[in-house]
């Protein structure tokens, strides 16, 4: 035997209210739907039909709300059929007309009104003739049919609201909500004698002003973008700064002018952080809540093709205000670089006016490949600060690419530009343009070094005297990567089986030092050719740890137990002989 599933019209409510929407404002959005949905099937009959929406809120304690429409009406059989079958999803087809021309999707709009009323009336007379006919409703799930008295086509609806919801059906909220999800409709709305619709959309007139009443900031600039195989029109703000590129982009949306949400997720890359979109679409897929965007490949393609006009918009801007073009890549620099990644004329742009640091100061890529040809550069901020002043001295120029996205830039760069385009500098190379100090010099600084081998030891250092510009740097701290590359896979290998140790021992190379670390001594600084004639040991030993610890400052690495130690000692000592026994 056949049962049919038992409905607790509560426990639905309580869904609705707790898991579906997020709010009981939406109740004011569904029935508006409804309204402006049975007015696009009367029409759809009678194209020459009235198209209003006439609401009544409530005005004094114990009073309803009347929402009145000249849609359709319904007869006996369609109230059986529609209003009183949860979830039903056709009732469109049922009325004879195609799902796209209508706002609602779900046959849940109804239900809504029960989210503030604790008793739904329903009077309609359809087109198609026939009586007119009274639904009654309470929440419990109980309904009446009835014949009523009604003379013209469409239908009422009346809420007598539960008595701690009175303040949703009050006038200056309900006329709020319906200006904010309903402002936009092609029919008429009226709050009272209050019309709160408009004809025109209103970011056509002035859309940077519109914009910024809607963001609350005025837009750098506007750009208007338009799907035609979905409907879609509106306009891309692109914000004018402060927006951090993990900021959760929040469009606002129409749905064939009805507001779907102002806070409306991936209708742009995500690289297009710094762009928020007004726009009304007539075909794309809200959710069953209605307060976001179905996830389908049609939202997917929307997104690329929105997309892609904002980046004809950057290209354009690029080539007719080169000051603007300026002024937005500061603003927002992250999101155009993220896209020169995978964009050749996005690269092309960043590579022309975006300012990297560089060993001749802030410059383009561009200015700096016509100074040097190819882009040297270094992917570590503090690295490449330690080396500039020296690099700069010789001659050499450096580009800073320690920052998110410029080491994948340099990448494209070459992929599109060849090899010579750009590569990258270990500081091994920035050594060896560095001169040989004087032979006498460094035979002298070198047995001084011999004294200060424990020191050097301790800190898994090795001294290198060099000569080179500037004078003023006494030495210069740089990692030996292939060293420390060396240990870590010696390391690894003590802690694994035998046959993985011989593996690990193959990867390993012949570096020319055990050290982790090159100490490198400017000959020319006073300082260093003074550590050249010492001959107390022990003060040989603290000059050579002032200096690493100062080379160590100065390269801005993490300070580790022991070097914090170093520096306590050195200074304490020096401080110690500067005073002596005055």
């Amino acid at each position: 035997m056949a049962h049919t599933f038992g409905v607790d019209l509560r426990g639905i409510i309580d869904l609705l209210s707790h898991h579906l929407y997020s709010s009981p404002r939406v109740y004011a959005r569904e029935l508006l739907q409804n309204a402006v949905d049975a007015i696009t099937a009367r029409r759809a009959l009678q194209p020459d039909a009235p198209g209003e929406v006439v609401v009544e809120p409530v005005r004094s304690p114990g009073g309803t709300l009347r929402i009145s429409d000249t849609g359709i009406g319904l007869t006996e059989r369609e109230v059986h059929d529609l209003l009183s079958t949860l979830g039903r999803t056709s009732k469109r087809d049922d009325l004879g007309f195609a799902r796209q021309g209508f706002l609602g999707q779900f046959g849940v709009g109804l239900l809504s009104a029960f989210l503030v009323a604790e008793r739904v009336n329903l009077t309609t007379r359809s087109a198609r003739g026939g009586p007119a006919v009274r639904w009654t409703a309470d929440a419990s799930g109980h309904y009446e049919v009835g014949e009523a008295e009604r003379a013209e086509v469409g239908t009422t609806i009346e809420l007598v609201p539960h008595r701690d919801a009175e303040h949703w059906l009050e006038h200056d909220v309900v006329k709020a909500l319906l200006a904010e999800y309903g402002e936009l409709l092609p029919v008429t709305v009226r709050v009272g004698d209050e019309v709160v619709t408009h004809d025109a959309l209103p970011w056509t007139d002035d859309a940077l002003a519109y914009g910024e009443r809607v963001l609350g900031v005025r837009p750098f600039d506007a750009i208007p973008v338009e799907v035609p195989t979905v409907g879609l029109r509106g306009v891309a703000y692109v914000l004018p700064g402060g927006v951090h590129p993990g900021a959760r982009q929040s469009h606002r949306v129409y749905l064939k002018r009805m507001l779907v949400g102002d806070s409306i997720e991936g209708l742009l890359p995500e690289w297009a952080y710094f762009v928020r979109c007004v726009v009304d679409s007539t075909s794309l897929r809200p959710t069953a809540s209605r307060e976001s965007l179905y996830q389908d490949e049609t939202l997917l393609a929307v997104r690329e093709e929105l997309g892609r006009q904002v980046r004809d918009w950057l290209v354009r801007l690029d080539a007719t205000d080169p000051d603007r073009t300026r002024a937005l890549l500061d603003a927002h620099h992250l999101g155009i670089k993220s896209l020169a990644r995978v964009d050749d004329e996005m690269l092309r742009l960043v590579e022309r006016w975006l300012p990297f640091e560089t060993t001749d100061g802030a410059q383009s890529l561009r200015q700096f490949r016509r100074r040097h040809g190819t882009i040297a550069h270094v992917p570590d901020v503090d690295e490449f600060r330690q080396l500039a002043p020296v690099a700069h001295a010789q001659g050499m120029g450096l580009v800073n690419a320690g920052y998110a996205y410029d080491a994948e830039i340099m990448e494209r760069l070459v992929a599109l530009d060849g090899p010579a385009a750009a590569r990258r500098v270990a500081p091994g190379e920035v050594l060896a343009a560095l001169d040989d100090p004087e032979p006498e010099l460094e035979r002298a600084l070198r047995e001084r070094l011999v004294l200060a081998k424990d020191v050097l030891e301790r800190h898994d250092c090795e001294a290198v005297p060099r000569d080179f510009d500037p004078g003023t740097l006494p030495a210069l701290l740089v990692t030996n990567a292939e060293a420390e590359r060396e240990r870590d896979v010696q390391q690894a290998g003590e802690e694994a089986d035998a046959l993985w140790a011989e593996l690990l021992g193959n990867l390993v190379g012949s570096s020319s030092s055990d050290a982790a670390q090159r100490l490198v001594l400017n000959c020319r600084n006073p300082l260093v050719r003074r550590l050249a004639r010492l001959t107390d040991a022990a003060l040989v030993e603290l000059t050579v740890e002032s200096l690493y610890v100062h080379a160590l400052l100065q390269a801005r690495r993490p300070m580790r137990p022991k070097d914090t130690a170093a520096l306590n000692r050195s200074f304490l000592e020096l401080l110690d002989r500067a005073v002596g026994d005055r």
